[in-house]
């Protein structure tokens, strides 16, 4: 349900097509987490795509490939408008008189309202402009808003009640500390765990979120200690998360000591063993004063 507004091909990241990815299919429980004046007025039933050829090559020199255009109809009227959202990971000096073109094309293509959005996923807080003005010392022609979502301002424990999707996928591109990481991470699964979201829309959310928030080891073992002292803990086995992938390595480690632990048993040589199972030769060697 999405118009893409192509521009020249750049060097980018799965950032762009994640955010547009989580947007497009969660664009209703977007605008209910941060723009909830707006989605009180939205027709949800309404909304359509608009052409996927919108623009072509028309603005060069821009770090992003596609926008997310959706045409919607307002709560008990008649009146169309279109939702222009724009995921910005990066600085841009004049990324507010790029809202203004791409109003103006908008606008000049559809002569419908158009309701700009931009989305600030920074790795670090900025203060951005959500104004472009036009004007001389002697007469103002024209001022131009649009929405703002600065997600490095938002506090990710504001939004640990809200039983939506999109705000825990974002978690983890909130403003927290450092330390406070394997909690934003605990708080995450517990939302996955109230909100029962079927498989293909959890897996999503997983991925989406762990993109973003990545734990290591020893964070990991400490998440794993606080889920284990919770008297729900054996539900959080069932979610997807990056232990599916830890546990793949653990059972092809397993897998190898069991064949080792055989070969050892049948005479073989450490330097054979080490040569056909690609393991270290300690290893080996623990492996056979164990056994």
């Amino acid at each position: 349900m999405v118009t893409f507004i192509r521009e020249e091909q750049r060097n980018y990241v799965s950032h762009d097509q994640l955010f547009k990815e989580l947007i497009s299919h969660f664009f209703e429980e977007f605008m209910d987490v941060f723009f909830p004046a707006v989605h009180a007025n939205i027709d949800f039933e309404s909304i359509s795509p608009l052409s996927e050829e919108l623009f072509t090559d028309l603005i060069k020199g821009d770090n992003r490939r596609v926008d997310i255009v959706i045409e919607a109809r307002l709560k008990e009227t008649d009146t169309l408008i279109v939702v222009h959202v724009e995921p910005q990971s990066s600085y841009q000096k004049d990324f507010h008189e790029r809202m203004y073109l791409y109003f103006s094309l908008l606008y000049n293509k559809y002569r419908k309202p158009i309701l700009p959005i931009a989305v600030f996923s920074y790795d670090e807080q900025r203060t951005e402009q959500n104004q472009f003005t036009v004007g001389f010392p002697f007469f103002h022609v024209l001022t131009y808003n649009f929405l703002m979502l600065e997600l490095k301002k938002k506090n990710w424990r504001d939004y640990l009640e809200s039983n939506n999707p999109v705000a825990a996928a974002l978690l983890g591109k909130m403003g927290y500390k450092e330390e406070e990481k394997v909690q934003v991470k605990l708080e995450f699964l517990r939302m996955m765990l109230k909100m029962e979201l079927n498989p293909a829309r959890a897996r999503f959310i997983n991925d989406f979120f762990e993109q973003y928030l990545k734990l290591n080891t020893e964070e990991e073992e400490e998440l794993m200690q606080e889920i284990s002292r919770l008297d729900n803990a054996e539900e959080f086995i069932k979610l997807p998360n990056s232990w599916e992938e830890r546990g793949i390595r653990k059972g092809i480690q397993q897998g190898k000591e069991a064949v080792i632990i055989k070969m050892l048993a049948e005479g073989f040589s450490i330097d054979t063993i080490a040569k056909v199972t690609e393991m270290d030769r300690n290893e080996i060697e623990k492996l056979q004063k164990m056994n």
